[in-house]
């Protein structure tokens, strides 16, 4: 049975298409066939980080208006057989999401036998996020190690519990998974990012990864290629023991200790 998980987050800017194409990738590669739909309608920049704009035709909007078939739209990714693209409209609205139609392209998806739907989501609590976390299944809350993105984190927290289609059907509720993204714990330990432990705190929902700031995933998201290719990079490495703890594997967290500086390092400041 297809497992519907959306990407969202109440801030802008913290890594939610980044993550998205990461994670979407890493389930592809494990052999898991996927689709990533990209619910930011107005912007579309998933299809960017997944380096195939180029072979858009047709997209999310036209499928709904049925101007094409899923089929016509649905991009095949270069480098995982088992990853498909369905990208958003650069000329539409918002407004053009409707939940009879979300609803028909998710079912007709799980028909096609897909095991992962990951729905992205734009940033906070307008008419495409709403639309992209309704459906879920299960949601990864992506936030920064800062006050304000882990409060609006917190809010979204709030909608998928009151405003879900599990919640008005009065289901199991979404299940919840934690992703903080661009973490450096030398900062943390300078006081000027919230620890894991304080994020935890404040949310209460399992943690899924912690992803260190990384060069890596601008370098990446420039060459449009997901950074979980990259397994010489932490970040790369910190996305693969995400998708593994999705899929149900224990892994212990990296990258969340700081660098011990030696005597010197300590002495000149270096």
């Amino acid at each position: 049975m297809a497992r519907i998980i959306v990407v969202t987050s109440g801030k802008g800017g913290v890594g939610k298409t980044t993550s998205s194409a990461a994670i979407a990738s890493g389930l592809a590669l494990q052999g898991k066939k996927t689709a990533v739909i990209d619910f930011d309608i107005g912007l579309r920049n998933l299809d960017l980080i997944l380096g195939c704009e180029r072979r858009v035709v047709y997209d999310f909007v036209n499928v709904l208006n049925k101007e094409a078939t899923l089929k016509q739209a649905l991009i095949k990714d270069k480098r995982c057989e088992n990853l498909y693209i369905l990208p958003a409209s650069q000329t539409r609205d918002k407004d053009a999401l409707t939940f009879d139609g979300v609803e028909a392209v998710l079912t007709e998806l799980k028909e096609q036998g897909f095991e992962y739907i990951i729905c992205d989501s734009p940033a906070g609590i307008e008419h495409g996020a709403l639309m992209a976390l309704y459906f879920a299944d299960e949601a990864i809350v992506t936030t920064n190690p800062e006050v304000s993105s882990v409060r609006d984190s917190d809010r979204i927290l709030g909608i998928l519990d009151a405003k879900s289609r599990r919640a008005e059907q009065g289901l199991e509720p979404v299940r919840q998974h934690l992703l903080l993204t661009r973490y450096n714990p030398q900062r943390v330990v300078d006081g000027e990012m919230l620890s894991v432990e304080d994020v935890l705190e404040i949310l209460s929902i399992p943690l899924l990864g912690v992803i260190p700031e990384s060069s890596a995933v601008l370098n990446a998201s420039n060459k449009g290629v997901p950074v979980v290719f990259d397994s010489e990079a932490d970040a790369g490495l910190a996305y693969q023991d995400t998708i593994a703890r999705l899929l149900g594997e224990e892994r212990p967290l990296r990258f969340v200790q700081a660098e011990k500086k030696g005597f010197l390092k300590r002495l000149f400041g270096g």
